[in-house]
């Protein structure tokens, strides 16, 4: 294991407990952790573009997106546990791309990001669903959710945005030229680096169950 996935799997360790942890919790903690996780990917978004529309039009988008997030962990509805449902299938998504993409390599997606393959997109596709019917089975874990049709669906459609957004941000990084939209998480880079699908997801998703597109509870 090379010292770039060594920090990678260390951070990773040590960041999804606590984030999990945080969003459980709720309370001003969570509610000042959006604000600091907003504030550290509007930074990082103002040091990699060097356009003030642009900047805009990505501050207004932060807003809406991390704003989609909390609306979806204070509502009693959906709390916290479609918070962590989100977060894993992106999670995972991202787990499975990089997975499948280093082992199986193959045919490009598309030029916007060159690292990016057909057989990372089957993976993120497989680690998705595969994750969520793993915890859903999980006896001492509790979750409101059922492995039926519509979550599934939930699923593969929550995958497919959260992918749309790590190739949107890695064809912005790409455009200006940087390798990492920043260098404050080892191994993984900037926040927005890590983020780039959550921030398109939770937008859809919100979109999705409010407009009861999908009803996950059948």
């Amino acid at each position: 294991m090379n010292s770039e996935i060594l920090k990678r799997v260390i951070s990773s360790i040590i960041l999804i407990p606590l984030s999990i942890f945080i969003i459980v919790n709720g309370s001003i903690l969570f509610t000042l952790f959006l604000i600091l996780c907003f504030l550290i990917c509007i930074y990082e978004w103002y040091k990699m573009v060097n356009k003030i529309s642009i900047f805009s039009i990505g501050v207004i988008y932060l807003i809406l997106s991390f704003i989609s997030i909390y609306i979806i962990r204070e509502d009693s509805n959906l709390s916290y546990y479609y918070v962590l449902l989100i977060l894993c299938i992106c999670v995972a998504t991202d787990i499975g791309g990089y997975i499948f993409g280093k082992i199986f390599k193959g045919p490009k997606l598309t030029k916007l990001s060159p690292n990016k393959t057909y057989s990372g997109m089957l993976g993120s596709y497989f680690f998705a669903l595969t994750s969520i019917l793993i915890i859903l089975n999980i006896k001492f874990i509790y979750t409101p959710f059922n492995f039926t049709l519509n979550l599934v669906l939930l699923v593969i459609c929550t995958s497919t945005v959260s992918q749309f957004g790590d190739l949107t941000i890695s064809f912005f990084k790409r455009f200006f030229k940087v390798k990492d939209t920043g260098n404050i998480i080892p191994g993984h880079g900037g926040l927005l680096d890590r983020v780039d699908g959550m921030i398109f997801a939770f937008p859809f998703s919100y979109l999705v169950i409010s407009l009861d597109l999908i009803d996950i509870y059948k």
